[in-house]
């Protein structure tokens, strides 16, 4: 039998970073909005762990243990006294469509999808709290995608409060040619602050009452990346990037995340293409791609066998 789990792509309409903690990480304000692209991961009985990927950027996805799915399936096993190279030994098969290394939760998003689908390959039955449990264990953005929606992460991201949104937004992702790396992003966010009293992440409440609302417009006034100085110091073409949406017609514009895909919030599905085919046109991106939100979280939708 194999099992099949979609998980979506999400951007961070607003991403609040705190100065560095003891322990490295930073302390986040971190509001997420699943987005309508998703990688599929399939898991199916084999003779060992193995992961494989195809898709855009499919060459750039490890292949070995590394990968956070297969971290995510080690994970499961281990909790339920499993062994992936013999009982429950698990082919991960990854359809890739979430740009990687695009500041999107790809990589967090295909672990979300081995975990859901390991757990009903093997039926660990594992409660909705340990799969979130493991999931802040293999990273911070990967109990978001699990559970898709609205929400507000809080620590480092992994403590989730659901988020009401009022309304459906449409956005444009223009993808990057290259990648960044996330702890890169953040050390360079480290270098630029040095020397400055860094508040207290918090998240805006004016954000939060514009998704509550589904207000386009108030959204768009409120969205906010303390990573993307970082971002652009690192990868300076995204500057032309943000210029060139917003001259399409963008409501507004932001690095996603740790970046470099961009995205941008359109009024409506008419005017997000317009946005896509001008900014594809600017030269400005490697690809254009369009998506609404809110978006599921991961979901089983394929059992076969």
């Amino acid at each position: 039998m194999s099992v099949t789990v979609r998980v979506p792509a999400k951007v961070n309409v607003q991403l609040a970073v705190g100065g560095a903690r003891p322990d490295g990480f930073h302390d986040l304000a971190n509001v997420f909005l699943a987005v309508g692209l998703y990688d599929e991961v399939t898991a199916t009985p084999a003779d060992e762990l193995r992961v494989t990927c195809a898709g855009p950027g499919a060459g750039q996805v490890p292949l070995d243990r590394t990968n956070l799915a297969a971290r995510a399936a080690l994970a499961l096993a281990e909790r339920h006294g499993l062994d992936v190279d013999a009982d429950a030994a698990v082919h991960l098969h990854i359809d890739k469509d979430i740009p990687v290394a695009g500041g999107m939760a790809g990589g967090s998003a295909d672990a979300a999808g081995a975990l859901l689908a390991c757990d009903a390959l093997w039926g660990t039955r594992a409660s909705r709290d340990e799969l979130l449990e493991i999931c802040a264990e293999l990273g911070s953005d990967v109990p978001f995608s699990l559970v898709g929606g609205a929400a507000l992460g809080t620590g480092r991201g992994e403590r989730l409060r659901p988020l009401d949104v009022g309304g459906t937004f449409h956005w444009v992702f223009a993808v990057a040619d290259g990648g960044l790396s996330t702890p890169a992003v953040y050390r360079e966010f480290d270098r630029l602050g040095e020397g400055i009293v860094i508040p207290e992440p918090a998240a805006s409440e004016d954000l939060l009452a514009a998704l509550a609302k589904g207000d386009t417009d108030a959204l768009a006034a409120t969205l906010a990346n303390d990573l993307q100085p970082a971002a652009l110091s690192l990868f300076p073409s995204l500057t032309d990037t943000l210029a060139a949406g917003r001259a399409a017609g963008a409501l507004a514009g932001l690095v996603s995340g740790s970046g470099p895909t961009t995205a941008f919030l359109a009024r409506d599905a008419e005017s997000a293409q317009a946005v896509a085919a001008a900014l594809l046109a600017s030269g400005t991106c490697r690809a254009t791609r369009v998506a609404d939100s809110p978006a599921p979280g991961a979901t089983v939708i394929r059992r076969t066998g």
